[in-house]
Order: C-alpha cells, then structure tokens, then sequence
C-alpha cells in the first residue's frame, strides 16, 4: 500500500506533489479550525494522529509497495470532515515516512513518492468516506442504525477496497507489476482486510457515539434520533 522510492518514475513522483500542495492548501484554508479551539477537541484530534501512527506503522508485506494495514480513514472523517482528516493525515504520513527512514539510516529515504502516497492513502480514502457519508445523508432513512452500519461500518470497507483497487492501477499503470500477480497475491486480501476495516472503524465510532458524541462531528441527534431535518 505505501509506495517506496524508485517504483514510479520521477517525473510522475515530484509531479504529484503539485496536485497535492494544491489540495492541502484548500483543505488548510476551508477547515473548521474553529472547532479545534476546543482543547477537548484538540486533543481528541492530536491523540488519534498519534493512534492512526501507530496502526500505519503495523504493516505487512513481502514485495515493496504490497504492504498492506489498515487505516482508519473512515473513523477520522466521520469525527472531524474532509479537510482536518486530510490534513492530520498528512501528518500521520509525514510520522510514518520519518519513522522508516531514519530506522533505514537514509532521511531522504521515502519522501520522494511522499505526495504520491498521500494522493493514494489520504485524499483518496477521505473523499470516499465523505461520499458514503453524503449518501447515507441524502437517500437513507434517518436512522442510527444506518449511520453505524452504512455510513462507519461498510462505508470502512469500501474505503479500503477502493484505496487497495486505486494502489493496485497506479502498480500497474507503472510497469512495477504484473496484473496477474496484483490481482492473485495483491488485491484478494483487501476483502479480508476490508472486513477488518469495517469493525475498527464501526466498532470506534459505535463507542464513540455511545460514550462521546460530541468527538463525532458527523453525528447529529436531531437527523438520526429525533428524525428532524437539518441542513448541510
């Protein structure tokens, strides 16, 4: 899943970061910051960078950029939107990118696929958690039982499978590998982390919820207890 140096070329590494920095400016200049003027929200927000950190630093994997773990993507979404999860995820990668090379000995080590990595692993798996979530706000019954199991608990597991489909093209597109050996040795254990993308998301959010409603910025009692009608 993370892209190491050296399996794109550098023309399409150092291009990345372009559509990148121009995401991350967007996301940097509409974020609800406001929100994080709440030290109880800003802690929430800083103490799942530091969990997500250390779910992405347990990976597994036998060829470079096969490795597989999970995200946590979903969860972060739903709790805080689009632009602070793309923004504290930048910084979970920025951890993680760090945290391998100076273990390799090299700093430069893994920062020249960094914007690739993030266009793969964080904007992407953001916009599609957001999507489910849109969805699950305009089609499906108000209920919270929808909420828990479409928008956190599926919504997780598409959010992998596509991430996994996504890293398993650009392989491709790259000449990095075959189509058979993605498709065999590669993508067929997404479902089965899919599944276990779904019950940490959904189990966290559930428990959120439950416990500490106010930390789930996506939540709303009104749409999903009371049935009333809010606005976007």
């Amino acid at each position: 899943m993370n892209f190491p140096d050296g399996l794109f070329g550098d023309f399409w590494a150092y291009l990345a970061f372009l559509p990148y920095a121009a995401i991350l400016f967007w996301a940097v200049r509409t974020a609800p910051w406001k929100r994080l003027t709440d030290s109880t929200q800003m802690n929430v927000w800083f103490g799942t960078l530091v969990v997500l950190t250390l779910i992405w630093s347990m990976k597994a994997g036998v060829k470079p950029g096969l490795n597989l773990h999970l995200l946590g993507v979903t969860a972060f979404t739903l709790m805080f939107g689009r632009q602070l999860a793309m923004i504290g995820l930048a910084f979970v990668l920025a951890a993680v990118t760090l945290n391998m090379s100076l273990r390799a000995g090299n700093v430069w080590l893994g920062w020249q696929t960094f914007a690739l990595n993030a266009l793969a692993l964080t904007v992407f798996p953001v916009l599609i958690a957001h999507a489910v979530l849109r969805l699950v706000e305009r089609y499906l019954p108000r209920n919270i039982f929808v909420y828990f199991f479409v928008a956190a608990f599926l919504g997780a597991g598409i959010v992998v499978v596509s991430t996994g489909m996504l890293t398993g093209l650009m392989l491709w597109l790259a000449g990095a590998y075959s189509a058979d050996l993605l498709v065999s040795d590669y993508l067929m254990f997404y479902v089965l982390l899919g599944f276990a993308e779904s019950w940490l998301n959904g189990a966290a959010i559930t428990l959120l919820v439950v416990y500490y409603p106010s930390w789930v910025g996506s939540f709303d009692d009104r749409r999903y207890l009371w049935n009333k009608k809010t606005t976007d």
